[in-house]
Formats: C-alpha cells, structure tokens, sequence
C-alpha cells in the first residue's frame, strides 16, 4: 500500500473519522504496521483537539435526547397524561 504523502516527526496532522477530528503530532514513525498499542506511542493528541472532541461528544449526547420524540398519535395513556396535565380531566 503507498503512503498518500511523506510523515515527518514533528509534524501536525488533522485526522477525520467516525470518532471525530483528530490534531495529532507525529512523535515517531515505524517502518512496518504493527498493533493499535504500538500505534499509539507514534502520536500524541493535542490538548485542544482533546477539548474539541469532548466538547463535540457533550454536544452529540444533548441532541439525542431530542431526537426521540414520539412519531403519530399519543397512545392512550400518553393521552391521559396530556388531558390531567392540561387540567381538563
């Protein structure tokens, strides 16, 4: 497999996946692939990117518990609750 470009020590990478967005510096580089432990000492993650996936990760569980809501008609004791909360019942 070709490397898309050359890695220097030292230098920054923005890295994007499923996880978000990475900044990492490249600390060492090795000349064979080897496990994600081995990996992981090669690079270390900026303070700030480390913020800005939390910061990210808050905002993501936030807007799930907005997504859920009900789709169609109130079941009836969903219809209940909103008739006693309205106070007609």
């Amino acid at each position: 497999m070709k490397p898309a470009r050359e890695v220097r020590v030292g230098e920054m990478l923005r890295v994007s996946n499923e996880g978000g967005e990475f900044q990492v510096e490249v600390l060492a580089l090795s000349e064979v692939r080897g496990p994600a432990s081995v990996a992981q000492t090669l690079y270390r993650e900026t303070e700030e990117s480390r913020e800005q996936r939390a910061k990210a990760a808050a905002e993501r569980k936030a807007m799930r518990e907005f997504e859920q809501l009900p789709v169609g008609r109130p079941e009836k004791r969903d219809r209940r609750r909103i008739i006693r909360f309205r106070g007609r019942g």
